[in-house]
């Protein structure tokens, strides 16, 4: 067997030159590993031989180191590798969150998906128009017309409709006063039931009224007007009035207001009836309306006792 070199050593023969073949290199690392296991039996012999041929083993071969235990991994070759992980993962949240803004990024509008169709530039390029055929007739257009009412039309359309009304139980009062068979004024002053005169009872005859329709003209219980409702009230007690207002004013004297006494005549332009204390009047209004007790609503007026 040729020479070698440090037993247990990888190098080649002692002579570098050498052009031994590879093969007996092989051969020799047989030989050394066959010399270490019958070493190894050999050992357990005798204590003292086992020393004198560990001493002669170790001066022809040198014991093989042992197989070192595995080396466990640096801190510098973790860090690398967890660097490694954050850059990895950090290019990815990048190129996540860059994506949307490339997708709408205006200025990557010029590229080829985002570039308008050729069939697209040939419709804004070129004008189109489209010929409708004489006939097809033009459809009709009317436009509402809108009316309004004025306040003055309104107004009037009320008064027309009170007027109406008014006129419609006038003549439903006119046909019961046409239909009344009772007594008369020309009755009772040639026979008067009071002949004796007294203001307070003229105020009581003359509430027994109340409640009787207004009728223009009228002068009887089926219906009076206001001169007619006085009228008939002091026929009862013999005095004839005339059947206007302003004539029966003629007939009486004219007092002052603070002197008046229910059953004294309230005189106003066109208007009277029968004074009812505290600065009222008792009267036949106005048609639709009937007789009753109100305050006098003006100052207009005056006071006028008769029979005196």
């Amino acid at each position: 067997m040729a020479l070698l070199g440090r037993p247990g050593s990888e190098e080649s023969p002692t002579n570098p030159n050498s052009s031994t073949p590879a093969t007996s290199d092989i051969v020799s690392r047989r030989s050394l590993r066959g010399a270490r296991v019958e070493q190894k039996a050999a050992a357990p012999v005798t204590a003292s031989g086992a020393g004198a041929a560990g001493s002669s083993a170790g001066a022809a071969f040198r014991k093989p180191a042992e197989k070192a235990a595995p080396k466990k991994p640096s801190k510098k070759v973790k860090g690398g590798v967890i660097n490694v992980a954050v850059m990895t993962l950090a290019a990815g949240l990048i190129a996540t969150m860059a994506l949307p803004a490339y997708a709408f990024n205006p200025q990557g509008a010029d590229t080829a998906q985002f570039k308008s169709s050729a069939v697209d530039s040939m419709k804004k390029a070129q004008s189109q128009s489209v010929e409708v055929p004489q006939t097809v007739a033009a459809a009709a257009v009317a436009r509402d017309a809108a009316t309004a009412t004025s306040e003055q039309e309104l107004s009037a359309a009320k008064a027309a409709k009170a007027a109406e009304l008014a006129r419609q139980q006038a003549a439903v009062s006119f046909a019961s006063y046409a239909s009344y068979s009772g007594p008369s004024v020309t009755d009772f002053l040639a026979n008067p039931p009071y002949p004796s005169f007294s203001l307070p009872q003229v105020f009581s005859v003359a509430q027994q009224y109340i409640g009787t329709p207004y009728v223009f003209g009228g002068s009887t219980p089926a219906g009076f007007d206001c001169s007619g409702y006085v009228m008939y009230v002091y026929a009862q007690f013999g005095i004839s009035l005339p059947h206007s207002v302003s004539g029966q004013a003629a007939m009486g004297k004219r007092i002052s207001i603070a002197d008046a006494q229910p059953g004294d005549l309230v005189i106003m332009p066109g208007h009277d009836g029968f004074y009812a204390g505290n600065g009222n009047i008792m009267d036949a209004p106005d048609t639709g309306r009937s007789i009753s007790i109100r305050p006098i609503w003006t100052s207009d007026y005056y006071i006028v006792r008769l029979g005196i």
